[in-house]
Order: C-alpha cells, then structure tokens, then sequence
C-alpha cells in the first residue's frame, strides 16, 4: 500500500498565485527582471575577484564562493517559476520536482555556512588582523569553502530523502511556488511528527546557531572597531563588515520565518512571497550591496570595464 502510494504521483500542480493572474503577471516580470540583473550581477563579481590581484584575498575568495552559490540556488528554482507562471498547466513532474528539492535545500545550506565563514574571515581581519594572513592562509580558506560545499550536499541529501519517502495519497497540488520541504511534507498522508522534528532539528543546527555564532563574531567585531583611534579607519572597517551583516540579516530572517514555523501552519501567500525573497531578491541584493558599498570591487569594475573599452578600441582601429 505505501509502494502504491508514492509512486501514484507522476507530477504535481503548482497553485501558486493562479487565483490571482493579475499579480502573478506582474510577478513574472519582476521575478525575470531580478534573475537576469542576479546573473549579471554574480557573475561580474567572480570575474573581478579572478582577474584583478588586488582581489586575490580571502574575503573575495569567499564572496566568489557565494555568487557562486547564489547563481546556483536561484537558476535552480527561478526558471521553472517563470515556467509555471507563464503558461495554464502549472505542472512539474514528480522527478523534477525532487530533483528541484534536493537542489534548492543543499544550496540553501552551503550559503547558511558559507555566511558563517566569512563572518569568521571578518572577525580574523579585524581583531587579528597582525595574524590575518596567517590564520586565513589559501589551504584555510578552500578546505572552509570546501566543506560549506559538502556539507550542503550532505544535509540535502539526509533531509530530502527523508522528505521523498513520505507517501502522498495521490495528493499533487502545491499550494506553493517551487518544491520547497516545509510544502512537501504538508501534502503527506501520514503522521509527519518525525519529519517536523527533524526538520526543526536541522533548522536550529543551520539557522539558529549559525546566526548566534555570526552575531557573536560581530560582537567582537565592533569592540575591535570601537578601539580604533582613526576616524577612517573605524569607518572603512564598519562599511566592510556592514554589508556581509545587511545580507547576513535579510537572508537569515526570511528562511527562520519560513522553516521555523510548524509544518502543518497556514501561512498561505505570506509563505510564498517569503521563499521569492530569499531565492529570487536576496541573491541580487549580495551583488549590489558588496559592490555599492565597496570601493575596491567598484575600482576592479571600472578598470575591467576601461580594459575592455580600450581593448575594443584598438580592434576596430
């Protein structure tokens, strides 16, 4: 019976905002304006943070890591979003759609961790920063990036294969936008005690933690800051740590009131709206910030863009 239960799914429909067209049309432009300018964005920063030297530090090393993982996350979920809201049969198939969760969740989990290291690079930089170089040497810095890598994949797959083995009764409808795990685990049939629990587990371990450990580096962060003498200085080091704090705070605040909210609770479209947020405005908001905010990715941009002006120039001459 549980064998004819889950595999009595071959895809599922996507509710979304479809009883409101009117919204979901003008979503489907935003949604597509954002994740063109994310790509763009992401991608301008990892070609800066690789072709320019000034930039071969730990801090960009790290910040590459989460375009990267931004680029990622999102495609794994925007595409098919536009997809769905741009035609009447709002399906996806079954595989696609456990394909999509066990993708979407690993991402999730490499950019929680990924934060947290780079809120410890900061903390390196400036309350040590006579040992920065020592403590955040190359083989430190891949093997922290590496691991915020696996383990996303890790947790993915422990989390979603729990999630998978959940019959469903035939149930298809997500009253949801993409194939999230909070969502799935409300279509199952039986009691999902366990699978709540769990996921709550994982939630505090990634979430909670986490953000304790990033608030407390940042703690030290600003008694260092504040003992420093020079006006410029205090000021140059608050702007830096400042914008990985902005994306810290807005990406750690959507997904806690997502996940750490009873599985079986209504949140309806505020739960929607709060997962394109974190998967569709947050990854744009990482680009713009590090780069509005920060004077040597803004020179390495302007001197990539006039090397390749100039360049050009000489071709056609």
């Amino acid at each position: 019976m549980d064998v004819t239960n889950k595999t009595a799914v071959t895809e599922f429909i996507f509710l979304g905002f479809s009883d409101q067209p009117q919204l979901e049309r003008i979503l489907f432009v935003i949604i597509l304006l954002f994740y063109i300018l994310k790509l763009l964005g992401n991608t301008a920063i990892i070609l800066v943070s690789f072709l320019d030297p000034k930039l071969h530090t730990p801090m960009y090393f790290f910040l590459s890591n989460l375009s990267c993982v931004d680029i990622c996350f999102t495609t794994s979920v925007a595409p098919q979003v536009l997809v769905t809201m741009g035609k009447r049969d709002k399906t996806m198939s079954y595989g696609g759609c456990v394909a999509q969760l066990y993708v979407a969740t690993g991402l999730g989990s490499s950019e929680c961790i990924l934060l947290a290291v780079m809120a410890y690079d900061r903390y390196a930089a400036v309350c040590q920063p006579l040992l920065y170089t020592t403590i955040m040497h190359p083989q430190l810095s891949a093997s922290m990036a590496s691991i915020a890598w696996l383990s996303g994949l890790i947790t993915s797959l422990i989390q979603c294969s729990l999630t998978v083995q959940l019959p469903l009764c035939g149930h298809s409808k997500l009253d949801h936008i993409f194939c999230e795990v909070p969502v799935f685990i409300k279509l199952a049939c039986v009691d999902t005690t366990f699978n709540e629990v769990e996921l709550f587990v994982a939630s505090v371990v990634f979430l909670i933690i986490l953000v304790s450990l990033i608030l407390a580096s940042y703690g030290f962060i600003t008694q260092a800051v504040l003992r420093i003498k020079s006006a410029a200085g205090r000021s140059k080091a608050f702007g830096t740590c400042s914008s990985h704090l902005i994306v810290v705070v807005i990406f750690y605040g959507t997904i806690i009131f997502m996940y750490l909210q009873p599985a079986k609770s209504s949140s309806k479209n505020q739960g929607k709206f709060v997962s394109l947020f974190y998967t569709i405005v947050t990854p744009l908001l990482n680009p713009v910030i590090y780069t509005l905010r920060n004077k040597d990715v803004k020179g390495a941009l302007r001197t990539l863009t006039m090397g390749s002006r100039f360049g050009s120039e000489r071709i056609h001459a």
